[in-house]
């Protein structure tokens, strides 16, 4: 059989993934603080027709290059562009958004922590900051019912002041976690993560130290997916799929001739 229907077949499953990944930013497109994604792809093994380096003839010359056959491509891995989303004020007290490095921890049911960009938190029945899935702000912090005018500054200080009074007083503190490796983080679907061996353990200090981003308030972070460079990459697999597919069709018209012949 002809190597290179397979080799082509190769082409059309790397496209299929490409098309996927890039379908999944679009889908993404206004989800909070969502990091686009993008496929990275490698060739496979060679298989040597003439080796380069061997000898062409009794004097001892050597062939220069050689003749391989490449066999195809393979799916390498699908990063997060860990960029900078746009800032989009919202007016909501408990809407944070980092500026920088770092996610927010949540305390997930089981226990776990999980970590996000996502900053839509508010208030639950009994004052913990919590995230859109009712997870806890890790540390817990807490905000009396009476409590008014909650501010949190760009250092991650979250304080209030009570009905009549006008001294602030300090619910806690945020912290941010940062990873050696971000793209080793697991994504568990909600706009939460969880570390993994790849990404290491969490290091986790207040915004505003060295290293880590700051946090505004009353903002969240946008998706950064760039539509018109998501729409321009569609073209671009479909084209190449379209071509791997083309190069199905040839080598099988050049099989059937093989056949036909008498």
């Amino acid at each position: 059989m002809m190597r290179s229907l397979d080799i082509a077949n190769t082409g059309m499953q790397a496209q299929t993934t490409n098309v996927e990944t890039i379908s999944n930013n679009i889908a993404n497109m206004t989800t909070t603080g969502y990091k686009r994604r993008r496929a990275e792809f490698q060739d496979l093994i060679y298989q040597d027709l003439r080796r380069a380096g061997t000898m062409s003839s009794d004097t001892g010359d050597l062939v220069p290059a050689g003749a391989q056959v490449g066999l195809g491509v393979r799916t390498a891995g699908i990063y997060r562009i860990n960029e900078q989303g746009t800032l989009e004020q919202t007016g909501n007290s408990l809407d944070l958004a980092i500026e920088g490095r770092g996610y927010f921890r949540v305390t997930l049911p089981s226990g776990d922590y999980a970590y996000t960009r996502d900053g839509t938190f508010s208030l639950s029945q009994d004052g913990t900051i919590v995230s859109a899935d009712g997870y806890p702000l890790s540390p817990n912090i807490t905000v009396p019912n009476n409590a008014e005018n909650i501010t949190i500054d760009q250092s991650g200080q979250v304080q209030y002041t009570l009905s009549g009074q006008t001294t602030a007083q300090v619910a806690g503190q945020v912290q941010l976690a940062t990873f050696q490796n971000e793209n080793g983080l697991a994504a568990m679907g909600q706009n939460l993560f969880t570390e993994t061996t790849s990404s290491g353990t969490p290091n986790l200090s207040t915004p505003q130290s060295e290293g880590y981003g700051s946090v505004r308030q009353g903002f969240v972070e946008e998706s950064s997916v760039n539509v018109v460079t998501e729409i321009t990459a569609l073209i671009t697999a479909q084209r190449a799929y379209e071509m791997n597919s083309k190069v199905i069709t040839a080598s099988n018209e050049m099989l059937q001739t093989l056949t036909n012949l008498r």
